[in-house]
């Protein structure tokens, strides 16, 4: 199994910027939004790796199904 990729600083960054500004820029949730923006971007990471994988999954099942329909 691959490893998830690093999220970086700066989508991090990035993230909590843009939901300090959905939220209307209140003062002294820095840190609140730092650590939603890297839940989020760990979720999606990890969806993705997940389906990926079940993807994964599918394929070997379909070739090893069809293989053994050929045999047959």
């Amino acid at each position: 199994m691959e490893t998830p990729p690093e999220i970086t600083f700066e989508q991090i960054r990035e993230r909590a910027y843009d939901l300090w500004e959905r939220n209307h820029r209140p003062d002294g949730l820095e840190i609140e939004f730092w650590l939603v923006a890297e839940r989020e971007l760990k979720a999606e990471r990890d969806k993705k790796q997940a389906q990926a994988s079940a993807d994964e999954d599918d394929k070997v099942s379909c070739a090893s199904s069809r293989d053994d329909a050929l045999r047959s």
